[in-house]
């Protein structure tokens, strides 16, 4: 990659004037991005004559009428759909409610499976249900090969009482584990697609020891109030497509952690939320590798981070090759942010020497609003610094119309083109180290 030092314009005012046009115009864009993404009707799948067998859960004893127990007809039709040598499609109705306690999807099959959801899919509302049962999962499918889950219906955690017994919403509560709403584990070249999952009890969707994955077209929603509620969750998989999804929950819209790889997220729609997150990782002295992301075409809006890499102070591992671009933010907190020092506890994290390496992060065409004075944050180890960091084409202007800077520790890179609120990276390209000093030391501020 080509790099060279920035040059900065004198005119600040049309560069707010062109980042106001950006927002304006991604705004436009989401509305008719929002519009794109408005899920076909249930049972509108055309594909369903691909498959030579059609079981129908109604058929074979479960009741969707939202109130009786329908967890062990279903698992008896997936089962069934499970040994057959020929292709089968599990259909659950339009207009039907079906009531799922904790359920088990097991591979292998014999052959393709497709789960069509047309009508909804509920929790019951009582952790209580959860007694005596794994406390970390509801729907989990897992060790299946070519699994399709689709069909344009709803998925519902009805996770308020969860929230509301959780330690994250109230700190004399005792902290317990919640369920992630769908798990998928160690399933290989699997589509997710066409489906709506809302109020999860803790994670929506997770994607853990995957490979091959493409999840499309899906909405994921819950309040911005509630705790842990990661909208995708992205673990020790590989070969993972994101793409055309609406997440606004009260966590991450998407998350990536432990030892993923070759993950592509495209045209998200994020917010409110904690942003796109790389981790956290390296917590409690593990180890973690992730590379091979890219972030191409998002909206983030009102959200606590914007993009972000996160790990514990202790760590090992690396976080490299990680590309952002082409994202428009609205009133974000930290739009960009590389945090090191990452401690999400009650308690004061120590300070330690090993930390994940974090480098060759590269962000292009990073802009719009930050909600906060610092609108990119670079807080790197000292023992590991952050090398290889790029910026590119970025306009972070205040939200609120005031001051907006960068800070920078232990941060080394270089940028191109017009970068906005000027960078404090101690500056790198191929023929020399060059360390630009502020008044501050460690920090560059603009204000309008």
């Amino acid at each position: 990659m080509r790099r060279r030092r920035a040059h900065f314009s004198p005119a600040p005012f049309i560069l707010h004037v062109n980042v106001l046009l950006f927002v304006c115009s991604n705004f436009v864009l989401a509305e008719r991005f929002d519009s794109l993404l408005r899920l076909p009707r249930p049972g509108s799948i055309t594909s369903r004559s691909k498959s030579k067998i059609v079981l129908s859960v109604d058929d074979h004893g479960a009741r969707g009428d939202g109130i009786s127990d329908d967890t062990a007809a279903v698992g008896n039709v997936w089962k069934l759909a499970c040994s057959l040598s020929a292709p089968a499609r599990i259909l659950l109705s339009s207009g039907k409610t079906y009531l799922f306690r904790s359920i088990d999807f097991a591979g292998p099959c014999q052959s393709k499976v497709t789960v069509e959801i047309a009508g909804s899919i509920v929790a019951p509302e009582d952790p209580e249900a959860w007694e005596g049962l794994n406390p970390h999962r509801w729907i989990y499918f897992h060790g299946v090969k070519h699994l399709t889950v689709e069909g344009g219906g709803k998925i519902n955690g009805m996770g308020r009482e969860w929230w509301d017994r959780s330690c994250k919403t109230n700190a004399t509560n005792p902290c317990h584990p919640a369920p992630t709403a769908v798990i998928f584990h160690r399933c290989k070249h699997l589509i997710v697609r066409n489906l709506t999952v809302i109020n999860s009890q803790q994670m929506h969707v997770a994607f853990t020891n995957c490979l091959w994955v493409k999840a499309s077209v899906l909405r994921v929603i819950a309040p911005a109030a509630s705790p842990n509620t990661d909208g995708i969750h992205v673990s020790a998989s590989r070969g993972v497509q994101i793409e055309d999804c609406i997440i606004r929950t009260g966590d991450d819209c998407i998350s990536i952690v432990s030892n993923s790889s070759r993950i592509t997220i495209r045209n998200i729609i994020c917010g409110p939320g904690h942003g796109i997150s790389i981790g956290s990782l390296g917590k409690l002295k593990s180890w973690a590798e992730v590379h091979d992301v890219v972030v191409h075409g998002a909206l983030v809006s009102n959200t606590e981070n914007g993009l972000r890499i996160k790990t514990w102070q202790g760590g090992g591992g690396s976080v490299t090759n990680v590309i952002f671009q082409n994202v428009g933010m609205e009133n974000v907190s930290h739009p960009i942010i590389i945090d090191q020092y990452y401690c999400d506890s009650f308690q004061p994290c120590p300070n330690q020497t090993s930390a994940v390496k974090v480098g060759d992060i590269s962000f292009f065409g990073i802009k719009g609003t930050s909600a906060t004075e610092k609108a990119m944050i670079f807080a790197c180890s000292d023992d590991a610094p952050c090398e290889g960091l790029y910026l590119e084409d970025i306009h972070l202007v205040s939200h609120a119309g005031g001051t907006t800077r960068s800070f920078c520790w232990q941060a080394y890179g270089s940028v191109s083109g017009l970068v906005y609120p000027p960078p404090c990276f101690s500056f790198e390209d191929k023929d020399s180290f060059i360390k630009q000093k502020t008044q501050s030391g460690s920090e560059n501020v603009h204000s309008f």
